[in-house]
């Protein structure tokens, strides 16, 4: 494990902090990082557009994209340590994760050239928020399950169904659309990725109000939906395929993403300092010094797993596992520090409105916590992966392999 810069990383790190001293103003550690993926005004979509334009016209966005589709041929290293830079600095929450880290990759893979030429230029400029409109009620977890259907009427598509959880609909000009187009085969095989406009007659969004007070996932409808055949992403019946490619990207891009968002442990130390515990200091106490102590201990060593996944980067070597270790272990740990400082504070933490106070920031935390726990792969999905590609362990039966989508109860 390396935890250095090679000369190139250190001099693509100069050039980047050179830019984003002259474009953006430095933190001063009083900002809370908590959904820095998601805006929750229409203010905060401006303002992330405004500084993805920015980052075009600097040659700062698209990093890992090839040239010939305007990015900067970069690679994943240097796209890790412009996170690392660009965290340093007061910025718009990042709206194009989805477009940029996901639907972007994802169309460089399997779109057409005409799709690439009309598409991509919008993406790296901001212009196109895109969302991805994957999971169903009744298809979260094993995403071959969806229902949504498509069905052919001449040269167009006509779609209804329903998606949900689906993050940024409300303020997305486009998105990925997954739907069954066969459902008289197994149903991994029956399944076709579409473009979507979703302005377009027929498609609804209606934000959910999430216990943390924030609205940025929305449940879509679709009704009657009609999308041109052209604006399919990818061949028929093998959006299954496709879809890889973009989950692939999401938990690379969120195990990379610029911040892991939440409190740090550290921060524990102030606030055990500014309670009471049996009339002293809580931080004076033994067991709230080791409880402390082992959630600083456990979030040093996720650290280091990241680093793993750096090193990895640097020495153009493809990390798979480390991702899903990351994502298992950083959503229990946020979730427990933040239950720990909701104790700490006692009756506090269910009172007062202001999100900007420490009590306020954990509990928006503790709040948050949860819906991190699912997105990008829920901690099951990931058990999984860790038991049956580390492990070795027998994968799980599957009763449904074979089965025509249309004869599963």
């Amino acid at each position: 494990m390396d935890f250095s810069d090679t000369p190139e990383e250190a001099a693509f790190r100069k050039d980047a902090r050179k830019w984003l001293d002259a474009n953006a103003t430095p933190r001063d550690g009083s900002e809370k990082l908590q959904d820095a993926f998601m805006a929750n005004t229409p203010e905060e979509v401006t303002a992330s557009q405004a500084w993805q334009k920015r980052k075009a016209d600097g040659g700062w966005a698209g990093i890992t994209w090839p040239r010939e589709h305007g990015g900067r041929g970069g690679n994943e290293m240097q796209q890790i340590i412009w996170n690392q830079e660009e965290g340093n600095f007061k910025v718009p929450p990042n709206i194009f994760v989805v477009s940029s880290g996901l639907v972007a990759p994802t169309l460089i893979a399997h779109g057409t050239e005409a799709q690439k030429t009309e598409i991509l230029p919008t993406l790296l400029s901001g212009k196109g928020v895109w969302c991805q409109l994957f999971s169903e009620p009744s298809a979260g977890s094993d995403l071959a399950g969806i229902r949504t259907r498509a069905r052919r009427n001449g040269d167009d598509w006509v779609i209804n169904g329903q998606k949900i959880w689906t993050s940024g609909a409300h303020y997305s000009g486009y998105g990925i659309l997954l739907v069954r187009t066969d459902p008289d085969v197994p149903k991994h095989k029956g399944l076709t990725m579409f473009i979507v406009k979703m302005d377009s007659p027929g498609i609804e969004a209606r934000r959910i109000k999430q216990i943390s007070g924030h609205s940025s996932f929305n449940e879509v409808f679709l009704d009657d939906l009609r999308i041109p055949d052209s604006d399919r992403l990818g061949p028929l019946n093998q959006g299954w395929r496709v879809a890889m490619t973009t989950l692939t990207n999401e938990r690379y891009t969120l195990a990379i993403g610029r911040s892991v968002g939440g409190m740090r442990a550290e921060e524990l130390i102030p606030l055990a300092a500014s309670v009471s515990l049996n009339g002293c200091p809580a931080i004076e106490d033994n067991q709230v010094r080791a409880k402390i102590a082992e959630f600083a201990s456990r979030q040093r060593g996720m650290e280091f797993t990241s680093y793993r996944i750096m090193t990895a980067l640097s020495r153009d070597k493809e990390p798979m596992i480390e991702g899903s270790i990351g994502k298992l272990l950083l959503g229990k740990l946020r979730q427990e520090m933040a239950g720990f400082a909701l104790e700490l504070t006692g009756g506090a933490a269910g009172i007062g409105d202001s999100p900007t106070d420490q009590t306020g920031l954990w509990r928006g935390d503790y709040l948050t916590a949860p819906g991190n726990r699912i997105s990008g792969g829920s901690d099951e999905i990931q058990r999984n992966i860790i038991a049956e590609r580390i492990l070795g362990m027998p994968p799980e039966v599957r009763l449904d392999k074979d089965i025509a989508f249309s004869d599963l109860k």
